[in-house]
């Protein structure tokens, strides 16, 4: 289900014992082969080379280039058909120097294609943060394993097609991990013996003008295979959701804890409203029912820690995570393993953040990393059809942290699967989560 996402102490400890010079002779030669391969018509290649191991990488991938007959140099000028950024390696934090800065500037700005040793230069390679300038590579040739700053943003924009060298090291346990696809075997299937309530949903949200978000997330759950799902709404946004919705049972809020006495699990947030009558309802749920829940849209709105009978998922987005921490949205995005994390403790709950590295972080756990999406999945509606498929999750049994990183992985499976990538809406995802689920 996962494999291992390193920091750059994980990775000194994976080397410790291990030749220097053979490690270094196996990784420049990766190197040389991806520029090969990737850029067999490049007659000039210019490495760009710091003093450390990473530079000596980048040195050695010129030496095996200028062998295969191609014409080397580490004087970057403007006649490079590739450039090689072997300036920082793994142990590389903070802001860069000026004229290192000035280097990754002119890199950049080379027009030409950029293969990076291990990770982009200016990249932190443990948290994936750039807190000046770094270095935007169209491939990234990784040594060992992949680095946490080439799949957490903002690292992971700046990595291009990154690819893992072997160079002779045995895997090592690591605090963070890249959630596979084989997570979706955890979740059970219906077996004989099960009814509709085996996997009973309830969804609470929907005020007048946002249905569409809980018949969303109500269609998800379904989709994704819970068995029944019951929606409780304000009575005024009733009609509406009758006619979106068949199979669903239909309430208004005053009867949601009858309805909750069929649910093994609740959604709670989606169009529900931000009023002082919806957030104490909020807060009534979620210290009364002893069900398991997911929190999402207007439900995670001013919500304050609070002593749960039962595991609750949080899935903010970074604006609303800003909110829970007292950050500002650019602050989190800049620093989104350490925003997850602090969430995760504060809250003393699971915590998904949304995106294209969506994180997945629990108390005293290390942070799950599911990078599984689409750029699709950027329009209005697809968080609401997470909130379900992990509801659904939930409902089976799931353990909440798994539960979120499955939703999460069949979330962004579904949404590849959808016929269509430009234009995909939610509902697209939904119909496509039945094939990502099969």
């Amino acid at each position: 289900m996962f494999s291992p996402l390193y920091t750059a102490d994980e990775m000194r400890a994976a080397e410790q014992g291990h030749e220097v010079d053979a490690m270094m002779e196996r990784a420049g030669r990766a190197v040389a082969e991806a520029v090969l391969r990737r850029y067999p018509d490049a007659r000039r290649v210019v490495a760009v080379c710091g003093k450390g191991a990473n530079g000596g990488d980048g040195r050695i991938a010129l030496r095996i280039l200028a062998e295969a007959g191609r014409r080397t140099s580490e004087e970057l000028d403007g006649d490079a058909d590739v450039v090689i950024d072997a300036l920082f390696g793994t142990g590389f934090q903070g802001d860069p120097r000026a004229d290192a800065a000035e280097l990754i500037e002119r890199i950049n700005g080379s027009g030409a294609p950029v293969v990076a040793v291990d990770l982009p230069s200016g990249v932190d390679a443990s948290t994936g943060e750039v807190t000046a300038t770094a270095v935007r590579a169209s491939a990234t040739v990784t040594m060992h394993g992949p680095k946490v700053g080439l799949m957490v943003a903002p690292g992971r924009f700046r990595a291009g097609d990154v690819e893992v060298a072997d160079i002779g090291l045995e895997p090592g346990e690591t605090e963070h991990q890249l959630v596979t696809e084989e997570i979706l075997r955890i979740v059970p299937r219906k077996r004989e013996g099960d009814t509709k309530y085996s996997a009973a949903v309830l969804v609470v949200g929907g005020s007048p003008g946002m249905t569409g978000a809980v018949c969303l997330t109500a269609e998800a759950a379904f989709r994704a295979d819970a068995g029944y799902v019951a929606v409780a709404a304000p009575a005024a946004s009733l009609p509406v959701i009758e006619t979106r919705l068949l199979e669903a049972v239909k309430a208004p809020l005053d009867r949601v804890d009858e309805l909750a006495e069929k649910a093994r699990a609740f959604a709670v947030g989606p169009g529900l409203g931000r009023g002082e009558s919806e957030r104490t309802l909020v807060r009534r749920l979620l210290a009364e029912l002893e069900l398991p829940a997911v929190v999402d849209a207007d439900a995670l709105f001013e919500l304050e820690p609070g002593d749960w009978p039962a595991p609750r998922v949080l899935t903010p987005h970074a604006g609303e995570l800003g909110r829970l921490l007292g950050e500002e949205p650019n602050w989190v995005d800049a620093h989104r393993l350490e925003a997850v994390g602090r969430a995760a403790e504060r809250y003393d709950s699971v915590v998904l953040l949304k995106g294209p590295d969506t994180l997945v972080a629990a108390p005293g756990a290390g942070v799950l990393v599911c990078s599984t999406g689409t750029p699709a999945l950027a329009t209005a509606g697809t968080g609401d059809v997470l909130t379900g498929v992990i509801a659904a999750f939930l409902a089976k049994g799931v353990d909440a942290r798994l539960a979120a990183a499955a939703g999460a992985v069949a979330h962004g499976r579904a949404a590849r699967l959808a016929p269509q990538q430009v234009g995909l809406v939610a509902s697209d995802v939904v119909n496509a989560l039945p094939l990502a689920l099969a």
